[in-house]
């Protein structure tokens, strides 16, 4: 057959993999995980976070909390969902929350966006006068104590929350309950006004 030897052929430039074929430097390209906070109004019926949680599961997305409340309609409950992905895993994962029969809408809420957490701390109740001083200082407060343990509730960031549960350490810790996020929008902008 006529033409140029394999060796004297024109090669585009690039990088080329062991089998000399061509790598596109984008397809490559690795992007870095971050968290983001998904805040989902849906329907307010039996199974809709069974429907959600078997998507994440599918899709392999890896949930950081999601919390689940009713809102001020009866019909909808608020999710919100904090992953930690790269960045064309979040949105493949807003688009698929919003293909969901039951999901009304979604959105990716600002980092300034409002965040909390609750978390309840079992401590040993040796030296309940030392616990107290300790809730006081992560502006907690005692809602059970016995003569063997004190349980304390604690409301805030989750640095603030994390902060109190290193302090608590000293007091040993019996057992730890942690809400999740719940977050809203700062300012007028609410998530029923952009469905």
């Amino acid at each position: 057959m006529p033409g140029p030897a394999p060796d004297e052929r024109m090669r585009p430039k690039g990088r080329r993999n062991t089998q000399g074929i061509r790598v596109d430097p984008e397809a490559e390209v690795t992007h870095e995980p971050r968290q983001a906070v998904l805040s989902a109004l849906v329907k307010h019926r039996p199974g809709v976070l069974s429907e959600v949680s078997a998507l994440f599961s599918r899709r392999q997305f890896n949930i950081e909390s999601l919390t689940v409340g009713p809102t001020v309609d009866d019909d909808t409950a608020r999710m919100t969902i904090l992953i930690e992905e790269p960045e064309p895993g979040i949105d493949q994962a807003k688009k698929q929350l919003r293909k969901l029969v039951p999901v009304v809408s979604v959105r990716e809420l600002e980092g300034e966006a409002v965040r909390r957490e609750l978390a309840l701390v079992k401590v040993s109740g040796e030296k309940p006068d030392d616990v107290n001083a300790v809730a006081d200082m992560y502006d907690g407060q005692a809602v059970d104590a016995s003569t063997d343990s004190v349980t304390v509730e604690i409301t805030g960031s989750k640095q603030k929350i994390d902060a109190a549960i290193e302090a608590f350490k000293q007091f040993d810790v019996q057992e730890i309950v942690r809400t999740g996020a719940a977050a809203l929008e700062r300012g007028p902008k609410t998530l029923e006004k952009d469905v």
